[in-house]
């Protein structure tokens, strides 16, 4: 689970994000961290949709490779 300081540094810096749901790369969600709180981060879009994300899902800077998930 990422922590609230690292939500900080992503949403002052605005560092745009890949969020991993799952091991399919379509299912990726790429955007910027503008709300949380304990159990959700709210990311926006490049379409300025918002959604509502778990915040038990992998984030990673978007600059970085994907990595390989092993298959379930």
């Amino acid at each position: 689970m990422i922590n609230d300081e690292q939500l900080d540094q992503f949403r002052v810096n605005g560092t745009l994000l890949r969020v991993i749901r799952d091991i399919s790369p379509e299912n990726d969600v790429k955007g910027i961290v503008v709300a949380w709180n304990e159990r959700e981060v709210m990311i926006r879009k490049a379409n300025r949709k918002i959604v509502k994300l778990d915040r038990g899902y992998m984030f990673q800077p978007f600059v970085d490779p994907r990595p390989e998930l092993p298959p379930v």
